[in-house]
């Protein structure tokens, strides 16, 4: 498990490296900046002088304010806030090289709002880079993705006006197949698209699942088409390349050229901290030339972020290490083998990768009731649902998986059909 960056830091050192940074940062107490549209949180509701702010560096982060506009991997940046800038660029090349096995200095990216706003990135820049690369036309372009992707494809579809074309998959396994996808590509084809954006998924958000770049890239290639490969890591970012450390789906594999991961699902960093992470050469097509008094260049969608959100995903990385995280993803996974084996031992219908941490169970099993009890999650709330999920969080027990069986087996005993 050799990183070249990730590394386990006491409080005491990340305190060091936050102070030093927030004092590299705009004083807007003592400096003189008249041109920023920006100041400190108001002293009225945020008084910065509370002592356990001494204690907390991150709270402290929020109180500063700082701007995190922009992209810091990519030429210069705003020089008022360079001392946070520089702890995002540490969490941007952590994440591509420690994860996603990436070269050295070889990726880009920033700290989004959200896995959505980065799942909508990624279509912009391949849109942009297939018109202007490839003179296609937005009729030409399209999203291809499977039936199980998460909703911000049909988001990005709409915002960019280009088609989203999703591959059915097997019901059983959530796999695709290339006969599948070759028969989407096809009508695709038949309809002069020409250029493919294909987001691959990491851990879907209802059943865990987990894609497989090659079925996509085979096919594509022998259709003969432009096309650029986008990995969906929003859920399994921060789980399936520790337990699956075999993966392709990452930086070493050429057919992929971006990762979008959510910081906060499984890191639980405050909501508001998606990650964007692309190749070298990739981020400029979505360079926004008019946001000319930018110093530096702005190709988020987002523009004004905050910078506390970079420092958290940088805090709670170093607060582990990669062992820590390590013994915790293994947690949460053993909670997981241990809620199958019940379900299982119930005759149970139910799909787990048995490397994620999702276990969506056929709704003809729980009824709705003992759904509602156990905050289980439907595939659909407007119609009656297919699937119900369970996701083995941080805060999900076995104390509490043991009561959810013990009442869906007591169901079950009422139902002899399903026993």
């Amino acid at each position: 498990m050799e990183m070249k960056y990730w590394k386990k830091l006491s409080h005491t050192e990340q305190d060091e490296r936050i102070t030093r940074a927030l004092a590299a940062n705009v004083d807007f107490t003592h400096s003189v900046c008249l041109g920023i549209p920006a100041s400190r949180l108001d002293e009225q509701v945020f008084y910065s002088q509370a002592s356990f702010l001494k204690d907390a560096p991150l709270l402290r982060t929020y109180v500063a304010n700082p701007n995190h506009i922009g992209c810091h991997t990519f030429g210069s940046s705003e020089p008022f806030f360079a001392g946070t800038h520089e702890l995002e660029r540490e969490v941007i090349e952590l994440l591509s090289v420690d994860f996603f096995k990436a070269q050295p200095g070889s990726c880009d990216g920033y700290v989004a709002a959200g896995g959505t706003e980065a799942n909508i990135e990624a279509a912009w820049i391949y849109r942009n880079y297939f018109i202007q690369e490839h003179n296609a036309q937005h009729h030409q372009v399209a999203i291809l993705c499977s039936s199980d992707t998460h909703y911000s494809v049909a988001k990005a579809g709409n915002l960019l006006n280009i088609n989203v074309c999703a591959v059915p998959v097997n019901e059983q396994d959530r796999s695709i197949s290339k006969e599948a996808v070759s028969a989407t590509i096809a009508d695709a084809i038949s309809r002069d698209i020409r250029f493919f954006i294909v987001y691959c998924n990491m851990g879907t958000t209802m059943f865990g699942s987990i894609d497989a770049p090659e079925v996509y890239a085979d096919v594509l290639r022998q259709h003969n088409v432009h096309y650029k490969m986008h990995v969906d890591a929003a859920f399994g970012g921060f789980i399936y390349p520790t337990s699956a450390p075999e993966s392709v789906l990452n930086f070493a594999n050429a057919e992929v050229s971006s990762i979008t991961l959510d910081a906060h699902k499984m890191l639980q960093a405050p909501y508001g901290t998606g990650i964007f992470l692309a190749r070298k050469g990739l981020m400029e097509y979505a360079l926004t030339k008019e946001a000319s008094y930018v110093h530096g260049m702005d190709m988020t969608i987002s523009g004004s972020r905050s910078g506390a959100n970079a420092i958290a995903i940088w805090m709670i990385l170093f607060s582990y290490g990669p062992f820590g995280w390590l013994e915790k993803i293994n947690k949460l996974l053993y909670r997981t083998d241990w809620m199958c084996a019940k379900l299982d031992e119930l005759h149970v219908t139910y799909y787990r990768h048995p490397r994620m941490n999702i276990i969506t169970i056929r709704s003809g099993y729980v009824p709705a009731a003992l759904a509602a009890t156990f905050g289980m999650v439907p595939d659909d709330h407007s119609s009656e649902p297919g699937w119900y999920k369970i996701v083995v969080m941080d805060h999900v027990s076995i104390d509490q998986l043991h009561d959810f069986a013990v009442q869906l087996g007591q169901s079950l005993m009422l139902q002899p059909e399903l026993a």
